[in-house]
């Protein structure tokens, strides 16, 4: 097992982080001193939905997009979010103003159904009202992963059917993801390289993923992987722009041939791939992938208005 192991989430060191506030159901509290209940439903079962976002000066990069996608997923588990999305933005402005956050910063937001009153899974057992709770970091991708790239290794821990636990869920349930980590680690890996049901190439067990081959970009059908923000950014910028880009089915013979290949993710954007099951990936120039990563970062100053 390979001890030098990297994540899409590799972030440069910030020692701010040491003293930041979390916001838990609008109280703003220390990091060494925020905390749940042992009877919150999200660490009792898991039961509850997050989001990820990054601030660009002052601004939560496409809001409505991830704003889209956590109440709909609310919705889907009849999960009460207790507030409008102009809610969520004051509690996610005030969070930032709380720590002096501007840009380069990260979110976690997490809802949960609340605490229940026993120790059960049936949610008429939550009945205090869901738990809100805020993380932000200041974060910045680490630079040296756009050089290296990051190792992958195809792993058993397939994307499931959407009638066991859809995927389009950001869910706190992340045991599959987990278990897909422990598999690459395993392996020697950075991340693991997910397949579908029938054995098609889908995502890692953190982000989206995608290859080029003879200048064309492929990606999954979308059929079993995460509804990710960057993900469908990427494709549409892909189409406006003049890059042939395809959501297909394709095999793990299509990754190894790649000529370049990419991970998806709101904290890194692009993610170059280095190699995948100890197959070198194309070389370090990626010229598609820094053209993506080029028109992404235009996309964002433009969604920011600070461009």
């Amino acid at each position: 097992m390979s001890t030098d192991t990297h994540t899409t989430h590799d972030a440069e060191d910030d020692d701010r982080n040491r003293d930041i506030k979390i916001y838990v159901n609008g109280d703003f509290v220390h990091r060494d001193e925020a905390k749940v209940s042992v009877y919150d439903s999200g660490f009792m079962l898991g039961d509850g939905m997050w989001e990820g976002m990054r601030l660009y000066n002052g601004v939560w990069a496409f809001f409505d997009e991830h704003m889209d996608r956590f109440f709909e997923s609310c919705k889907a588990v009849s999960l009460d979010v207790g507030m409008d999305r102009a809610g969520i933005l004051d509690a996610l402005s005030k969070t930032a103003e709380a720590n002096g956050m501007v840009t380069d910063v990260h979110c976690r937001l997490m809802l949960t159904r609340g605490v229940k009153v026993k120790p059960f899974q049936h949610p008429s057992l939550s009945r205090t009202g869901p738990t809100l709770v805020i993380i932000m970091e200041h974060s910045k991708p680490a630079e040296a992963l756009q050089s290296q790239g990051i190792r992958l290794a195809t792993v058993p821990q397939v994307r499931g059917l959407p009638m066991s636990q859809d995927a389009k869920y950001n869910s706190h349930s992340k045991l599959n993801c987990v278990i897909a980590c422990l598999q690459a680690e395993q392996a020697g890996a950075d991340e693991g390289l997910m397949l579908d049901p029938y054995g098609f190439v889908n995502t890692t067990n953190a982000c989206n993923f995608f290859i080029v081959r003879k200048g064309a970009v492929w990606t999954s059908t979308g059929d079993y992987c995460m509804n990710g923000v960057t993900r469908q950014k990427v494709i549409d910028l892909c189409r406006a722009n003049g890059i042939e880009v395809h959501e297909r089915n394709y095999s793990l013979v299509d990754a190894y041939g790649a000529d370049e290949a990419f991970l998806t993710g709101t904290f890194g954007a692009q993610t170059p791939v280095g190699e995948i099951d100890g197959k070198i990936i194309g070389t370090e120039d990626r010229p598609v992938t820094a053209r993506i990563r080029a028109l992404y970062k235009e996309l964002v100053l433009a969604n920011t208005g600070t461009s």
